[in-house]
């Protein structure tokens, strides 16, 4: 599940810092805002935190979703340092990250796996051994010992951060050669020897078995997990210290990340969600919006925007704007579209800026890859971007104009919020039009600070605004 990364040098400009918006979905757990000087607990129904319109970004260092939502951090990348200094790394950066206007994290595969402490963890192998076994060659994980990950959750709960764990219940990795009736040979799906003791599992909890031949798909020669089989369910989702609700209810975690959800039935993310709780999206590498559509509403789930992926690069890296009219996840139904620009699998989009601005600025709800933010690309311009996604990005979406390399939509408002107006320009020239805003006679201005204009609005609502080359601006109320 890993990809080459394309490093990535923008300009610097200086511009201001900040937060966003969005709405709901299923999933509830409670979060910490700010409302009128009193703190109540008010959450979306997909676990998110939920805005009454008043929100600032960051309040004594604490997260506060504005009325725009919130922004998930994608904490890690494929092969970040061995030696069990992830979790510290992470946890470190938490205050930064709520500052800034960041919501939530997602964590890489917190339980040992079969290359112990060189596993990225997506060879899952004993999912109650967060670095405190040794087996596997190892008491640490990659990313550090139970001690530390339980350390990173406390503090971003104290920051009004939630934390998202990635889960890996398609395949298993790591256990012992037994003899397995069903294949005629030796298997290795002995994993009764697991150092937790818990979820202990055999030949029949593993395709091919008593209850068939296969599901939707196995991975990489993995053995394949049942989910058919009832124990393996139970142990799953069912039971009071099942794999779900031990990360929930002792580790602590708000969500689950899904990983290679074309491996099973869209069934087994709703039934995980119905007896867990919290939120969930699921990793399904489909383009088709088609696709990620039916499994997000039959898995009761979020799902990651890979329409929206797709036409980015062709928009922003291949010269036509005109890409971003087609369907996404997002246009179906924004409070199950997660919208990315990278992430560790895949990172194919080079010219990021642009598409920054495009999902934090568009419904969704936006994440942000580790090395973009804190190595590769320029962390002001980003934080400019999360505060304007809080406070101004919200209501519906209107594209206004589109060519091969200019693009221009309005987010109609909610709630009293004004919403915006986003330029995107890839051209190597100024560009300027006259566009219909949310506003009678009002003055506004680029909140990214690219233009120096402070059009005032026609009674119309019409005004002429600009954007600079090669990149965007956006505009609401000056207020």
């Amino acid at each position: 599940m890993k990809k080459t990364h394309f490093l990535v040098s923008m300009l610097a400009l200086v511009i201001f810092s900040g937060c966003r918006s969005n709405d709901e979905n299923d999933n509830e757990t409670p979060r910490q805002q700010e409302v009128h000087n009193k703190t109540v607990n008010v959450t979306n129904h997909d676990g998110r935190p939920f805005s009454t319109g008043n929100g600032s970004g960051s309040v004594a260092g604490k997260f506060v979703a504005g009325p725009g939502g919130s922004v998930l951090m994608q904490g890690f990348y494929w092969d970040v340092p061995e030696g069990g200094t992830w979790w510290n790394t992470v946890k470190d950066k938490l205050t930064a990250w709520s500052d800034s206007g960041i919501g939530a994290v997602w964590l890489p595969p917190a339980s040992k796996a079969q290359n112990g402490a060189y596993s990225m963890g997506y060879d899952p192998t004993d999912y109650y051994d967060f670095g405190n076994f040794n087996q596997n060659g190892s008491i640490e994980t990659r990313f550090g010992s139970r001690t530390e990950l339980e350390a990173l959750i406390t503090k971003a709960h104290t920051e009004n951060m939630q934390v998202y764990a990635d889960i890996v219940i398609n395949h298993n990795s790591g256990g012992q050669s037994q003899a397995n009736p069903f294949t005629g040979t030796n298997t290795w799906t002995d994993f009764s020897g697991v150092a937790s003791g818990k979820f202990q599992r055999s030949y029949n909890d593993f395709y091919k078995n008593s209850y068939g031949n296969n599901d939707e798909g196995a991975f990489g020669g993995f053995p394949d997990l049942c989910h058919a089989n009832p124990y393996v369910q139970d142990w799953l989702w069912g039971r009071d210290d099942s794999v779900g609700k031990y990360y929930k209810n002792v580790m602590k975690f708000d969500g689950w990340r899904f990983d290679y959800v074309k491996g099973f039935g869209p069934w087994v993310v709703n039934s995980w969600n119905s007896n867990v709780g919290g939120f969930s999206v699921g990793e399904l590498w489909d383009s088709n919006v088609n696709t990620l559509e039916w499994w997000a509403n039959n898995a009761n789930s979020s799902v990651f925007d890979f329409a929206a992926y797709y036409k980015m690069d062709e928009a922003f890296d291949n010269g036509n704007l005109n890409a971003l009219n087609d369907d996404m996840m997002w246009k179906r139904n924004p409070y199950k579209a997660v919208t990315f620009v990278a992430n560790h699998d895949t990172d194919v989009i080079y010219n990021k800026m642009p598409a920054y601005a495009y999902i934090l600025t568009h419904e969704g709800y936006p994440t942000i890859f580790y090395r973009d933010y804190e190595e590769w690309l320029n962390k002001e311009r980003l934080n400019n971007l999360i505060w304007i996604h809080n406070n101004k990005a919200t209501g519906t979406t209107s594209i206004l104009y589109t060519d091969n390399d200019e693009y221009i939509a309005r987010r109609n408002g909610y709630n009293g919020n004004p919403g915006l107006v986003v330029y995107i320009n890839t051209s190597s020239n100024w560009q300027e039009r006259w566009v219909e805003t949310n506003w009678s006679s009002k003055q506004i201005k680029d909140f990214t600070g690219g233009s120096s204009w402070y059009p005032t609005t026609q009674g119309d609502k019409w005004v002429k605004i600009q954007c600079p080359p090669n990149s965007y601006s956006i505009w609401s109320l000056n207020q």
